[in-house]
C-alpha cells in the first residue's frame, strides 16, 4: 500500500476495471478528485505487487450519511476500490480492503461499511464473501453494507 504521490498520480488515473465493472466504479481520477476536495476524511492508497499497480483503494474515516442530523453515527469504511482488469482474481480487493479495516481499527473504530451499485455482474458477492451484509440502508442509489471488526 503506497500513498498516491506526484510520481505514481498518472499510473494511477490510468488504472482500469475490466469494462463490464465501469458501471459499476468511478474512474480512479474522479475518486482522486473527491478525495482532494475532501483531505480530512478521505484515504487513497495504490496497491502494488513489486513495481506492478495493481488496485486502488478509497476509504473514508469518521463521516456521517447524513451530515445534517447530528444524531447520525460516525462511520468509517471503503469508499472506493478498482483492482486493475488484469489483475483481478489474485487477491488484491482482499488484501486492500483487509488494509482499510486495519487502519479503521488503528483509529479506534470497530466497525466497517461499504456502498455498491446493484446489478448483475456487481461488487455484492465479493464484499459478501468478505463478511458484509447489508444494513438496509441506502446512500443514495447505493446499497450500504457493513461489518463489524474483530478486535485484535
Amino acid at each position: 500500500m503506497e500513498k498516491v504521490t506526484p510520481a505514481n498520480v498518472l499510473d494511477a488515473i490510468r488504472l482500469k476495471v475490466a469494462p463490464e465493472q465501469e458501471r459499476f466504479v468511478a474512474p480512479v481520477a474522479r475518486s482522486l478528485a473527491e478525495a482532494y476536495v475532501d483531505p480530512e476524511t478521505a484515504w487513497p492508497r495504490l496497491v502494488f505487487d513489486g513495481d506492478r499497480l495493481v488496485a486502488f483503494v478509497l476509504a473514508f474515516f469518521d463521516v456521517r450519511f447524513d451530515p445534517a442530523d447530528p444524531g447520525d453515527r460516525l462511520r468509517s469504511g471503503l469508499w472506493r476500490l478498482a483492482v486493475a482488469a488484469d489483475e483481478q482474481g489474485r487477491g488484491y480487493g482482499r488484501f486492500a480492503v483487509d488494509a482499510v479495516c486495519e487502519e479503521i481499527l488503528r483509529r479506534g473504530q470497530k466497525r466497517v461499511t461499504v456502498t455498491w451499485t446493484p446489478g448483475e455482474g456487481g461488487p455484492e458477492g465479493f464484499y459478501h464473501r468478505l463478511g458484509f451484509r447489508r444494513t438496509g440502508e441506502m446512500s443514495e442509489d447505493e446499497v450500504v453494507g457493513g461489518m463489524d471488526l474483530p478486535r485484535g
